[in-house]
């Protein structure tokens, strides 16, 4: 579906980038390989307070899929706080034999390496696309320095408002070069993988020129960490359209159906507004009260809930329906008394609360060679916690905080 039509026409975002990846492809760009640092996210299920509960997929994230360093950490602050601690025999869960390692940033730092070698470079640095002003630095820092003090790989931060000015690729190569007054002892330097921690959101463009730079990046022969195409892949429409019956089994024809059954089995119901003509709306008027409208964003703070669909509906034009899918909330079962630790505002401080936590879990997958292969791994995982009246989950939105996982029989 292109940028005229669906999604691409009523969402300006979607359609932006769309354009620019049709230009990359009719002018006959070779597609190097791709790389993608995915993380899926969980929470529990448990409609029926003495009924099972089961693991549900909230979304699937191919873009800047963040806070995978700083859970590294956070979940050997709490192996190390028990190990001096013993948390003061508060619980007889709470055995280390119960803390499960936690290698995340390892594992990506893994992936972004697997890149580079394959662009086959052994000087090539890797380029990360960052936000002017960045809060989240540290996260992204601790694979800096993996990638360096483990593989010998050097990186290089640019906002796009820097790449607009230090950016170009040669237009026979397809080389990305970087030329900066900040690099010592080179005049520029050759990028063998983009990763993107910007440009997820439409905030993230403010003009058509970070477009243009956002193309310009695509246009090259560097590997890019995600691809236009496969961050527009991790959209909700596109979650939503893996849903209806027999996509999911196009893609995945070489699998036992007792397989797909089981990843069907993770999804909740989901179906897109503008179904059906005013089918889609209706039922989502008629069933609000267990609903959540999703547009095609990223970031957390994008969603209408529950009580606020209907007036949300009532506003909506009708072509912009087109732009939105209704999913089923996930039923999280009674919450857990805990603390939860934040700094700034009014809620600096330990703040008691009746708390539930969504699971992350990260992988990479390097694909897109002419010899067809695929190499992916899991890596490691994400626990967000947060109170239970909380609808959003986002940690940089100040929605949820990091924990880390006590496995228990």
């Amino acid at each position: 579906m292109g940028a005229e039509e669906g999604v691409g026409r009523t969402d300006t975002f979607t359609g932006e980038l769309w354009r620019r990846w049709r230009r990359v492809r009719d002018e006959g760009v070779a597609r190097p390989l791709q790389l993608g640092l995915f993380r899926s996210d969980y929470m529990v299920h448990r409609p029926d307070p003495h009924g099972p509960a089961s693991l549900k997929q909230v979304e699937f994230n191919t873009i800047s899929s963040s806070f995978g360093a700083l859970s590294q950490r956070v979940a050997a602050l709490h192996r190390h706080l028990h190990k001096t601690t013993g948390y003061y025999g508060s619980s007889s869960l709470l055995k280390e034999e119960n803390f499960p390692a936690n290698e995340t940033a390892t594992g990506l730092a893994e992936g972004l390496a697997a890149a580079h070698a394959a662009y086959g470079v052994q000087d090539s640095w890797i380029l990360f696309v960052v936000q002017e002003g960045e809060r989240n630095v540290f996260d992204q820092r601790w694979l800096e320095y993996e990638l360096l003090e483990k593989h010998e790989i050097r990186v290089i931060r640019q906002t796009f408002d820097q790449l607009a000015k230090s950016a170009s690729v040669d237009p026979i190569s397809r080389m990305l070069l970087i030329n900066d007054s900040s690099l010592s002892q080179v005049n520029s330097v050759e990028i063998a993988v983009v990763y993107l921690r910007e440009g997820y959101t439409v905030t993230n463009y403010p003009t058509p020129g970070h477009y243009d730079t956002r193309y310009l990046l695509e246009s090259s022969r560097a590997i890019q960490c995600p691809s236009i195409p496969l961050q527009l892949a991790g959209g909700k429409k596109v979650q939503e359209v893996l849903t209806k019956p027999g996509v999911l089994e196009s893609f995945l024809s070489d699998f036992p159906q007792s397989e797909i059954a089981l990843l069907r089995e993770s999804w909740m119901a989901m179906w897109a507004l503008d179904e059906g003509g005013d089918e889609g709306v209706q039922k989502a008027r008629a069933e609000h009260a267990n609903l959540v409208l999703k547009p095609q964003r990223e970031g957390g703070g994008n969603n209408v809930y529950k009580g606020a669909i209907p007036p949300f509906l009532d506003a909506l034009p009708v072509h912009e329906r087109e732009a939105w899918i209704a999913m089923e909330l996930i039923q999280t079962p009674q919450g857990l008394g805990n603390y939860l630790v934040r700094a700034g505002g009014g809620t600096e401080g330990a703040v008691q609360a009746e708390v539930i936590s969504e699971l992350g879990i990260f992988g990479w997958a390097l694909f897109g060679g002419t010899d067809g292969q695929v190499r992916e791994k899991e890596v490691g995982w994400l626990l967000r916690t947060k109170g239970k009246e909380s609808n959003e989950g986002g940690i940089a939105a100040g929605f949820s905080v990091l924990d880390s996982v006590v496995l228990v029989d």
